[in-house]
């Protein structure tokens, strides 16, 4: 009987055990979790959850008696130390060694961390620690206007705390968005009464607080980091596979040895759509990257070519977005940005490369399927169709 192991136990490896027992697979599925909860949803963890709008079993991908009901070997609070791949093994953090005959590497990835006490948004625990400190009333400083700094601030104000972002980019989502969408979100978060700061970083946190670059202080009662997340590829590394910007796969989702897989935040995949490798780090690929990569195992043919996808609420703003923004010499608008409902469109050479629609909802479908087509629009058609 066959043995496929899971190590990381998010929701791109909860979704892979899940497809592998609904595709019919009866062998042994062992599902190996560093965290001492079973596999959760991040995305409340900045939103609903942050503001303690949800509760906290809203967040969990199946309910505790699925894994033993489906006969998943679900083990948590055990890290993997190494993947042996001419042996087929995992060796694991409590010694013991877990033989596989096919593997699948969903190990997400990690905040990037400052210098000094700062807190971080990751898992149930970090969500659950800063949501303390904001009914506390706390005054909160936030490093880095990233989609996760800006939801943090926005959970921070709807608590009532004084909000204060530091980023050195021009803009809020300056790289994600491009400036002028950037701006929109910069200045919904002013008028919501956060201080925004621009054009300077972080130089050093301390307890009080933060000294920026240009010399001034901040003063905080805590300094909360969203400065982006790194994959933790170092096991993937180790074991000698191909690691780019993360693991390297195929569009299969398939690493550089034939018995292992990835998918995730921890997966830099081919993407026939873009003809390149590509790493997304939102919660829709690990939805949908983990049955992929599970087919996969299982021998189907796949291609993993879902249009990057995410989402955001933020105030009144609720906003989904679709596609890559690289390259685009154009922005079409349908709709009113200032009135918060309206599509934005990035174009490059007449074809649409991306999608935004704020507080205007079933058109994601829509959206992504113009991206796929490659096919030359005319802007005032799409900018009033």
């Amino acid at each position: 009987m066959a043995t496929f192991v899971i190590v990381g136990a998010g929701l791109a490896g909860a979704k892979a055990a899940q497809t592998l027992r609904e595709e019919g697979f009866d062998g042994e599925i062992v599902l190996i979790g560093a965290e001492a909860e079973r596999p959760y949803e991040r995305p409340p963890l900045s939103k609903d959850y942050l503001q303690g709008r949800s509760e906290r079993e809203s967040i969990f991908v199946h309910e505790p008696a699925w894994y033993a009901d489906n006969d998943v070997d679900l083990r948590l609070g055990l890290r993997a130390t190494r993947i042996e791949p001419g042996h087929h093994v995992v060796r694991l953090a409590d010694g013991s060694r877990q033989p596989y005959d096919k593997l699948l590497i969903a190990t997400g990835a990690v905040p990037r961390r400052l210098p000094g006490p700062a807190y971080y948004l990751r898992t149930a625990e970090d969500s659950e620690a800063l949501r303390r400190r904001f009914a506390e009333g706390a005054s909160v400083l936030v490093v880095g206007a990233s989609w996760i700094g800006l939801e943090t601030a926005a959970a921070a104000r709807a608590a009532g705390c004084e909000v204060t972002v530091v980023e050195p980019e021009p803009t809020a989502l300056n790289r994600a968005l491009g400036h002028e969408l950037g701006e929109l979100f910069a200045r919904l978060h002013v008028s919501k009464g956060v201080d925004m700061r621009f054009g300077t970083a972080a130089a050093e946190v301390t307890e009080t607080g933060v000294r920026l670059s240009s010399g001034e202080r901040l003063t905080a009662d805590l300094v909360v980091a969203g400065i982006g997340a790194a994959p933790e590829v170092w096991l993937a590394r180790d074991a000698g596979l191909d690691v780019g910007q993360g693991v390297r796969t195929d569009a299969a989702l398939r690493t550089s040895h034939p018995d292992i897989y990835a998918a995730g935040d921890v997966a830099e995949s081919y993407h026939p759509l873009y003809g390149r490798h590509i790493r997304v780090e939102h919660w829709a690929n690990a939805l949908h990257g983990g049955p992929a990569a599970a087919r996969s195992m299982l021998g189907q043919e796949v291609v993993h070519d879902r249009v990057p996808y995410f989402y955001t609420d933020q105030y009144e703003l609720g906003m989904e977005f679709s596609g890559d923004v690289s390259g685009h010499d154009e922005i079409v608008y349908r709709g009113d940005p200032d009135g918060l409902e309206f599509i934005a469109y990035w174009l490059r050479e007449g074809r649409v490369i991306a999608g935004m629609n704020v507080n205007v909802w079933d058109v994601v479908a829509d959206i992504q399927e113009l991206i796929r087509s490659g096919v030359t629009v005319d802007a005032k058609e799409l900018s009033s169709g």
